[in-house]
């Protein structure tokens, strides 16, 4: 199993190697561009399915009029996330601007918002990347889910491969994609102007759409295109949620890369707006409308194959803007105790592996539910993200209102206008879609945050139960005349640490206590109360930068078996947390369940778990004090 990990994700990374794992300017784009950018793969043929069967072939000449205030709206946002970018470089974005600004519900609303968000990124994104394949090879219609779940497990293992590896691999294809946009669009509009480019004739489709259904474009027929077309807005958050992720200056290079990822989305999606008008190009059933674009720009040359190609890669690719941004974001709220602390663990290659396995199994799950079909899973899809952008822009306009810092009337008119904007575009989509299946988001997302709200309890009351801040504890030296050696594993100071010394000093008069570090910082806060407590066991602390606890573990039990004399058995006392319900295994990792199953394979050594059982029962205790006690079991 180690070399099979070993071929798929590669050597392990050490610690000290976190700061090349980074992403720089250059290929931090690519990264977080690919969702915004691939949106107009999508968007534009979103806002024409909305408008065609009302207006039929009329509806082209209001195409990039409904692109304007998308592109408003846009702009606000990106000022907006360079501003919380400036002044949240912890990253979480709409979390963690909502968390200051206006306290736990309304975060855990925008946190469950963006939770939402990028798990409809990946799924959309895969589905809008086989629909480009499918269409480009007719005959493969029938098997889009199977191809789906191939291209959604190729991404996860390459984000395995962690961040470096990931971005390098994904970003040529994207900035493929995007020189391969600007000459489409350059090309068409070149063509328009010298006459040599006419309007897609679609022969007896005429016959099927009539060239004006409606006198004109209404109010609620308008709102449900610009509706449709917010899914061009979907990815600017991302920036923002992985601050942390950047090269330093952290906060200078996100905010640069936003910068560079409006531009883009600006000139692709209006350019593309434009051009679809200039060619009056309708969907049709199995053909894109970027492959009747190229097609009609390039002709079925090798220019209509690579943007073809180059899209099908992109839509796969825009996943890999939520594989950065929520794991990074899943790691806050395990930090904050939002989250189960598996979460917060970073994987042999640094990157949050956790997080990363998190979304290809839900992701996954939605696309064999929704048959990998794009326009199923669209009306799920910028509801969340509106929310949060509206939560969002309104936190920024509280603090604005606080700091009265210089221009903070110009940023307040501008936030204020941008809360409203999308809170009014949210209200929109939300209708607009309802019956399409955005009605169950108002299921899901109560629900995601009720699971965090009882994530949050759970951790306050275990920590509350094994807190050993104002415990009374005398050390009891060991009264045992046995001599067998006896080993504790010990990861932080608690009161079922506390009982498991006492333990093994009642079995055997040679206890070392042995602690793996993963984490310089614990193991300093361990070696200060370790002092304080005046606890007599020797502590032995085996350092591993590349987080690999049973392999270390491992050969010290080796080294420690091969001392042992004749006859001699070498104990390993574990401690396990008992609650008596299936929180355990959500909220606490099997740590103890992986040693004693490792241990199992020596010959001459015995382990023995001792219980702690705790009580997740009663009201949850106010501040921070208890859960800050622990950091992971």
């Amino acid at each position: 199993m180690r070399s099979i990990k070993s071929i798929l994700l590669g050597n392990a990374l050490s610690n000290e190697q976190l700061s090349h794992e980074k992403l720089s300017r250059i290929w931090g784009l690519p990264i977080m561009a690919s969702d915004a950018v691939s949106s107009v793969a999508y968007a534009v043929e979103e806002i024409l399915l909305a408008l065609v069967p009302l207006l039929g072939l009329v509806a082209v000449r209001y195409v990039g009029l409904i692109s304007i205030p998308i592109i408003a709206l846009l702009l606000m946002l990106i000022f907006s996330y360079a501003q919380i970018i400036n002044h949240y470089p912890g990253g979480g974005g709409a979390y963690v601007v909502s968390k200051e600004n206006f306290g736990r519900k309304p975060s855990l609303l925008a946190a469950s918002c963006l939770v939402v968000d990028y798990i409809l990124t990946v799924a959309v994104s895969i589905s809008s990347s086989t629909a480009a394949i499918t269409s480009a090879f007719p005959a493969l219609e029938g098997q889009k889910v199977i191809i789906a779940l191939v291209c959604i497990t190729v991404v996860t293992l390459i984000n395995l491969r962690g961040v470096s590896e990931s971005s390098k691999i994904f970003g040529v294809p994207t900035y493929l994609f995007i020189a391969t946009m600007f000459v489409l669009i350059i090309t068409g509009f070149v063509r328009s102007i010298s006459g040599t480019l006419m309007p897609i004739d679609y022969g007896a489709v005429h016959e099927l759409i009539p060239e004006d259904t409606l006198s004109g474009i209404t109010l609620i027929l308008f709102l449900r295109a610009f509706s449709s077309g917010c899914a061009a807005l979907t990815g600017v958050e991302a920036v923002s949620d992985a601050v942390p992720g950047f090269r330093d200056p952290p906060t200078k290079t996100a905010r640069h890369v936003l910068y560079m990822l409006g531009t883009i989305i600006i000139l692709i999606f209006g350019g593309t707006c434009l051009l679809a008008g200039t060619l009056k190009v309708i969907p049709l059933p199995g053909v894109t409308v970027m492959s009747q674009m190229a097609n009609s720009v390039f002709g079925k040359g090798f220019m209509f194959y690579l943007l073809q190609f180059t899209t099908a890669l992109i839509l796969l690719l825009a996943a890999n803007t939520a594989y950065n941004g929520l794991p990074i974001l899943l790691s806050i709220l395990a930090s904050d105790r939002f989250m189960p602390l598996q979460f917060s663990h970073r994987g042999t290659k640094l990157s949050f592996s956790n997080g990363i396995m998190f979304i290809f199994i839900t992701a996954g799950i939605m696309l064999v539910a929704f048959n990998a079909d794009t326009h199923t899973l669209i009306p799920f899809y910028a509801v969340g993200v509106l929310i949060s952008f509206t939560i969002s822009q309104f936190g920024m306009f509280i603090k604005w209102t606080k700091l009265k810092e210089k221009g903070w009337h110009y940023k307040c008119i501008i936030n204020g206008v941008g809360a409203l904007v999308t809170f009014v575009a949210f209200i929109v989509v939300f209708v607009m879609k309802f019956s399409g299946g955005a009605w169950a988001l108002a299921i899901v997302i109560p629900l995601i945050m009720l699971f965090m709200s009882y994530t949050h309890r759970h951790y306050a009351l275990f920590g509350q139960a094994i807190s050993i801040k104002d415990y009374k504890y005398h050390y009891k030296e060991s009264t045992s005349k046995d001599k067998l050696p006896c080993i504790v594993l010990i990861h932080y100071l608690s009161k079922a640490a506390l009982k498991t010394f006492d333990y093994a000093n009642d079995i055997s008069s040679d206890v070392t206590a042995l602690h793996i570090s993963t984490n310089p910082q614990n193991t300093e806060a361990l070696k200060k109360q370790w002092d304080e407590l005046g606890i007599g066991i020797p502590l032995t602390i085996i350092p591993t930068p590349y987080r690999d606890v049973l392999r270390l573990l491992d050969k010290y039990i080796i080294e420690r078996e091969a001392k042992l004399s004749h006859g001699q058995t070498l104990t390993v006392v574990l401690t396990k947390f008992v609650s008596g319900g299936w929180q355990d295994k959500i909220f606490h990792n099997q740590t103890t369940f992986f040693i004693a199953s490792k241990l199992a394979r020596h010959k001459h050594v015995a382990t023995v778990s001792v219980p702690f059982i705790y009580s997740i029962k009663g009201k949850e205790p106010k501040g921070q004090d208890a859960i800050e006690e622990f950091s992971s079991d």
